[in-house]
């Protein structure tokens, strides 16, 4: 799989939410275009998709921080661009920034539904639910040409698996037939994040993302069709979008959300740099404030991986957040358990062409 070089380090394109493209911590040398202008340099920033054959698809987990342990990523890198996602640093394993390269330097995996098919036939395979989108978007803007995500969905259906999607990917309402059709036997149910109700903050969190209006629009067609869908307060930014917590889960209760979780801003590796640059940028008066509150919850350091804490933080304003969040949830109906997905409908169906299709 061949890649572009890297773009110069000290880039900031319009429509891209990190502001370098700093080399990944695997790299030992930093190499840059030696561009003639800015028409060069937009041209670099078009966004490039290589093709990766992929050797497995599904990818286990152990951690006691998750409420799954399998998932499915049909992409690596992710074009709307969010400049917090804790995803970044996965970049840097295919000798790629975490930075731009994260948003220009995509990966599609086209023959990922094949092998879905292929490992769940498995004689050892053992059913659980299954979810897509935990790394990166599955319903980014490239889904829109390759199409991966509802071949796996397709793929899914056909087995009776059980999977939760999540998103905030509009493209995702061209799967409503699928998803509903899932979600009527128990096998489907859909989280949607919402970090911001500001168009203008979310349009420099998430440059390429859909807007906060557009996302509650997608909560309100998938409720109506009959999928459970979860609203993601995530990430909450301390000082930033920690006011809104109580209005995006009134906005998404009357959009029909049925149950709602958050999440605290995670900065693991170069996420820590590219969003301290990204503050500086736009809320320099703020910047000091927000990154103050995160080393608060970790110890004094911008991020701390501890299992339990990575996603909430610890100490006294992790514990404000939590509660406040606690209190709108149940005054909102937002607290009840969502019906668990079904895994006793599990069937491996015949292969397509296989003899006894014909009977």
């Amino acid at each position: 799989m061949e890649h572009e070089p890297t773009l110069p380090p000290d880039l900031r394109p319009r429509g891209r939410g990190a502001t370098s493209n700093a080399a990944g911590r695997f790299e030992a040398h930093q190499v840059v275009y030696d561009g003639d202008g800015p028409e060069d340099e937009e041209r670099a920033l078009r966004t490039h998709v290589s093709e990766e054959r992929a050797g497995r698809v599904i990818t286990y987990n152990r951690s006691p921080d998750l409420p799954f342990d399998r998932s499915i990523n049909p992409y690596r890198g992710c074009e709307h661009g969010c400049v917090y996602c804790f995803a970044r640093p996965t970049h840097a394993w295919l000798g790629l920034s975490p930075g731009l390269d994260f948003e220009t330097r995509l990966i599609a995996r086209p023959d990922a539904p094949d092998r879905l098919e292929a490992e769940l036939r498995a004689r050892s395979y053992r059913v659980a639910p299954i979810a897509i989108g935990t790394n990166t978007d599955p319903y980014q803007p490239i889904e829109r040409q390759y199409g991966i995500t509802r071949a796996c969905l397709e793929v899914l259906s056909r087995f009776n698996h059980p999977v939760a999607v999540v998103t905030k990917g509009t493209l995702i309402e061209r799967d409503i037939d699928l998803l509903a059709g899932m979600a009527a036997r128990g096998l489907a149910k859909v989280g949607v994040s919402v970090t911001t109700l500001d168009a203008g903050l979310a349009r420099r969190l998430e440059p390429r993302a859909p807007s906060p209006a557009r996302r509650l629009a997608m909560v309100r067609r998938l409720s109506e069709a009959g999928v459970p869908v979860r609203l993601m307060v995530s990430p909450i930014i301390p000082a930033l979008t920690d006011p809104e917590i109580e209005a995006i889960l009134a906005e998404g209760r009357d959009a029909g959300a049925g149950a709602a979780s958050w999440i605290m801003l995670r900065l693991p590796r170069e996420v820590s740099g590219l969003f301290r640059a990204w503050l500086a940028r736009h809320y320099p008066d703020r910047a000091g404030r927000v990154m103050n509150r995160l080393r608060e919850m970790h110890g004094g350091h911008d991020y701390a991986a501890d299992w339990h804490h990575r996603m909430r933080g610890q100490g006294v304003y992790a514990r404000m957040i939590a509660r406040r969040f606690d209190l709108a949830v149940r005054r909102l109906g937002l607290d009840a358990a969502q019906p668990g997905l079904r895994c006793d409908l599990f069937e491996v169906p015949l292969a397509r062409g296989a003899q006894m299709a014909l009977f």
